[in-house]
C-alpha cells in the first residue's frame, strides 16, 4: 500500500482523474460564467455559448474533422445507443445490423433489445485476440444491413480492430459504419478526415475529462444519415439531442482533447515501455501466466492477463494496494464471466481468474513494481492454499 493510504490507480480504462488543466479550465463555468448556451438575448448565454464552440474545435482538433459533425451527449452509453437506436428507428422495417461478440455492453444490450423488437441482428465471432476479421464482416453483410458497429480498441483486452479496411468495407456496400471509439480517443490517432467511418462514440471521463458528457461524431456529407432523436424537447445540438448543454463538462472535455493532442505520441511511447515492463515482470514473477489480447496490436497502456490455478474471487478479494479491475466497469455488477474473454475462447476458469491493468498519465516504473510483486506474493499465496 503506497505511504498515501490509497492503493495504486492501475484501473485507468474504467476512468481517469481530471487532469488538474481540466479542472482549472471548468471552474469560472460553474461560478461567474455560468450562462445557458440557448440564451441568445444576453452576454452570459453569448459566453456560454462560445465556450462550447471553441470545446468543439478543440475536439475536433483531437478528432480531425469539422465542428457540425459532433454531437454532445452524456456520454458513450447515450453516443452509442443515438447512434444503433436512431439509425435503425430512422431505417426501413427489416433492416438488419451487424456487430461482434466482443462489444461494450452498451452496443450489444441496444442491439439486443432491437432485435427484441424486430430487427435483424447477426453477432460475428472475434478470433483468439479478441479482433474482428474484415472476412467475417463481409460474410455478415446482407442485402438489408444499414449499419456494421465494432469497437475499435476492446475495453477489456485492448486488441485494436482494423477499423480502416472494416470502414472501406462497409463503404464499398453501402452499409453505415459504426465504432466505440471510448478507449480509443486520445489514447492512439484517430483520423476522421482519413478515414471512411460515418459514426463514431467518445467521452470524456476516459482521456482524463468530467464524468457526464460524450460525443456523436455523425459524418455530413453530399447525403445527411438519417437519425431519430432519442430525446425530444428543444432541438439542441441539430435536433438530435435535446437538452441543456453542460457548459462546464464540455469545456473540460475539450480541454482534455487539447492537451491528448499535444500530448499523444510522448505518453504512448512511455506507457508503452511500462507495460512491457508489467508483463516482463509478471512473467518472472509467476508461472501460468497467459495474456489476453493481441500482443502488439494493442493499446499501449492495457495489458489483461489470466492466472492459471487461481479462484477468480479470491484472487479480486486478496489483492490489496492495487486498484485493478476483472473485466469492464460497467459489467463489473454481473456475476458472469466476461462476454469479451468468453468471446476470444479463453474457459471460465481463465475468465474469472483475469485482471485488466489500465496504465496512465499518472503510473510511474515504481508502481508498476510495486504491482509486480503484489501479484505475484497474491497468486503465490492463494496457490498454496488450494494445494493444502
Amino acid at each position: 500500500m503506497p505511504q498515501s493510504g490509497r492503493p495504486i490507480y492501475l484501473d485507468h480504462h474504467a476512468t481517469t482523474p481530471v487532469d488538474p488543466r481540466v479542472l482549472d479550465a471548468m471552474l469560472p463555468y460553474f461560478r461567474e460564467k455560468f450562462g445557458n448556451a440557448s440564451s441568445v438575448n444576453h452576454p452570459f448565454g453569448w459566453e456560454a455559448a462560445e465556450a462550447v464552440e471553441t470545446a468543439r474545435e478543440q475536439i475536433v482538433a483531437l478528432l480531425r474533422t469539422e465542428p457540425r459533425s459532433v454531437i454532445f451527449t452524456s456520454g458513450a452509453t447515450e453516443a452509442n445507443n443515438l447512434a444503433i437506436k436512431g439509425l435503425l428507428q430512422a431505417a426501413p422495417p427489416g433492416s438488419h445490423v451487424v456487430t461482434t461478440a466482443a462489444e461494450h455492453r452498451s452496443v450489444l444490450d441496444p442491439i439486443r433489445r432491437l432485435a427484441r423488437r424486430g430487427t435483424e441482428i447477426t453477432i460475428v465471432g472475434v478470433d483468439a485476440f479478441g479482433r474482428v476479421s474484415c472476412d467475417a464482416i463481409a460474410q455478415a453483410i446482407r442485402p438489408n444491413t444499414v449499419l456494421v458497429s465494432t469497437i475499435w480498441a476492446n475495453n477489456e483486452v485492448g486488441s485494436l480492430n482494423p477499423i480502416r479496411e472494416l470502414s472501406q468495407l462497409c463503404h464499398e456496400r453501402g452499409v453505415l459504419f459504426h465504432t466505440d471509439a471510448v478507449q480509443a480517443v486520445g489514447k492512439i490517432e484517430v483520423d476522421l478526415d482519413d478515414l471512411l467511418v460515418d459514426l463514431l462514440s467518445a467521452s470524456a471521463h476516459k482521456l482524463y475529462g468530467p464524468k457526464g458528457v460524450g460525443i456523436l461524431f455523425v459524418r455530413r456529407g453530399q447525403k445527411s444519415i438519417p437519425i431519430e432523436p432519442l430525446l425530444d424537447g428543444g432541438g439542441h445540438e441539430q435536433r438530435l439531442r435535446s437538452g441543456t448543454l453542460p457548459v462546464p463538462l464540455i469545456v473540460g472535455f475539450g480541454e482534455a482533447c487539447r492537451i491528448a493532442a499535444a500530448e499523444l505520441t510522448a505518453e504512448a511511447e512511455r506507457l508503452l515501455a511500462l507495460r512491457e515492463r508489467l508483463w516482463t515482470g509478471l512473467q518472472k514473477a509467476i508461472d501460468g501466466v497467459v495474456l489476453n489480447g493481441h500482443p502488439t496490436e494493442r493499446l499501449p497502456g492495457n495489458l489483461n492477463v489470466s492466472f492459471e490455478g487461481v479462484d477468480g474471487e479470491a484472487l479480486m478479494t486478496s489483492l490489496s494496494g492495487i486498484a485493478v479491475s476483472s473485466g469492464s466497469a460497467c459489467t463489473s455488477a454481473d456475476p458472469e464471466p466476461s462476454n469479451v474473454l468468453r468471446a476470444m475462447g479463453r474457459s471460465d476458469a481463465l475468465t474469472r481468474a483475469s485482471l485488466r491493468f489500465g496504465l496512465g498519465r499518472t503510473t510511474t516504473a515504481a508502481e508498476i513494481d510495486t504491482a509486480i510483486s503484489a501479484v505475484a506474493a497474491t497468486v503465490a499465496r492463494l496457490r498454496d492454499a488450494a494445494r493444502k
